[in-house]
């Protein structure tokens, strides 16, 4: 390999993504998604949980209610959905994830 030529792989594309679990899958190649994070309030230094459902893009219909999943983001597919499932990480239990979050 000479000095002037360099290999020069391209870069990977820093996504963001998440992890939550599959709460509905009536849709057609759409599942809709609970994220829970913690974040820190500013004045009194306690954490709060914050919840957000997101509609995520399913192409093969593969992910179904109770399953724990990454999500990624990716250009809008439509008005509600900028995010595509990526993998599987394991299953839950719906009925429970959701009492403890105090969405029942």
């Amino acid at each position: 390999m000479n000095t002037t030529e360099q290999i020069t792989p391209k870069a990977a594309v820093k996504r963001q993504s998440f992890v939550g679990v599959v709460v509905s899958d009536k849709m057609d190649k759409t599942r809709v998604v609970l994220v829970t994070r913690y974040e820190m309030h500013p004045k009194y230094k306690k954490y709060i949980k914050r919840n957000k459902r997101y509609k995520v893009h399913d192409a093969k219909n593969a992910f179904h209610i109770g399953d724990r999943v990454r999500i990624e983001a990716c250009a809008p597919l439509s008005r509600h959905k900028a995010f595509a499932a990526v993998e599987k990480l394991g299953t839950q239990d719906v009925a429970q994830y959701l009492k403890t979050r105090g969405m029942d």
